[in-house]
């Protein structure tokens, strides 16, 4: 990472603690993200979106320690944990039954919650200097194609976001595929 990286990384940190919702580059898409944990934050990436309130959304983290909180372990298996942990840091969401203390604003009805350890490295560094895993989910409205570079998010959003982290994204082709963590069943593939 550069210098400049480091720069921008900490604007972006700064704008996540004072609430606002940002652009990040992740494996495929640029992703909006937020703190998890600020409910105020969540709903308007929601807004910005125009995405159905029923649909709950993922959690990108820089490593297990992050996103690990949010994991019911009573109700996953060693061998569920162990499955995810084969294809992370890297591009696989997996979808965990999700622990009492995770908010409700995140799973949206739903009993998991779909988290991923990313390798790519403006991201992870992202959720290393931010201390935590962060909301990603890609940056589009609603029924729109996501976005691939901070200018297709700039034209898609105008000045609605508190940040845009510029970035090359990873180059993968499609969104990152999801599986259930105990199942193992693909969702997206």
């Amino acid at each position: 990472m550069t210098e400049s990286d480091s720069g921008n990384v900490a604007r972006a940190v700064e704008a996540l603690k004072s609430g606002g919702v940002i652009a990040y580059p992740t494996e495929a898409v640029f992703g909006l993200g937020c703190d998890p944990l600020d409910e105020a934050a969540v709903t308007r990436v929601f807004a910005l979106k125009q995405r159905p309130p029923t649909q709950g959304v993922l959690l990108i983290a820089a490593d297990f320690a992050q996103v690990e909180p949010f994991i019911d372990l009573r109700d996953t298996s060693k061998a569920a944990i162990a499955r995810a942990q084969t294809t992370w840091p890297g591009p696989h969401t997996w979808i965990f039954p999700r622990s009492q203390t995770t908010p409700t604003w995140l799973a949206r009805g739903h009993a998991g919650i779909a988290l991923r350890v990313t390798a790519h490295p403006l991201a992870a560094a992202l959720c290393r200097a931010f201390g935590g895993a962060l909301v990603s989910t890609s940056a589009n409205r609603h029924g729109e194609p996501p976005a691939r570079s901070a200018e297709a998010v700039r034209a898609a959003f105008g000045d609605e976001l508190a940040y845009i982290l510029a970035g090359e994204t990873g180059g993968q082709a499609r969104p990152t595929p999801i599986r259930n963590a105990v199942s193992g069943e693909e969702i997206r593939g």
